[in-house]
């Protein structure tokens, strides 16, 4: 089977509550399944990581920031997983951004984006730790409570 290989960037969205911003979906070709991930997604073509990261936040949450407004990567992994029958592997950093609090918007949804994400929700560290539901990038709670 063909590995596609992809760069990502996604954004560890905190609160004024040191909860961070989770999406909820799933893949098409394995309905049922279900799992939580911060916002963000593949880069286009020449886009830098922060650049990327900033265009898939204001696609998913509404929340239009400056690629400069990121910083650097608090987090760097490479991550193997299949959607739509595919084999992925990608390579994504996370970036932190904090807000007081944000009223999430889903109007700059893609076609597959509509399809795939069904819910969204804010989620402490004691929560992730204590959920039994799927959950990336592994470790999220670590990751949030050095990110806060």
């Amino acid at each position: 089977m063909t590995v596609i290989d992809r760069q990502a960037a996604r954004v560890l969205l905190i609160d004024s509550a040191d909860r961070a911003l989770l999406l909820h979906g799933g893949d098409p070709a394995r309905p049922g399944l279900r799992w939580w991930f911060t916002p963000g997604g593949g880069l286009d073509e020449g886009e830098t990581p922060a650049a990327g990261a900033a265009r898939e936040l204001f696609e998913e949450t509404g929340l239009k920031v400056e690629p400069a407004d990121l910083g650097e990567p608090v987090h760097h992994e490479v991550t193997e997983f299949s959607f739509e029958n595919r084999q992925y592997r990608q390579e994504q950093d996370f970036f932190r951004l904090r807000v007081p609090r944000w009223q999430v918007d889903t109007r700059g949804f893609d076609a597959v984006e509509r399809l795939t994400i069904t819910d969204h929700r804010w989620w402490s560290a004691a929560e992730l730790d204590a959920s039994t539901e799927q959950i990336y990038p592994i470790g999220l709670a670590d990751l949030l409570r050095r990110a806060c």
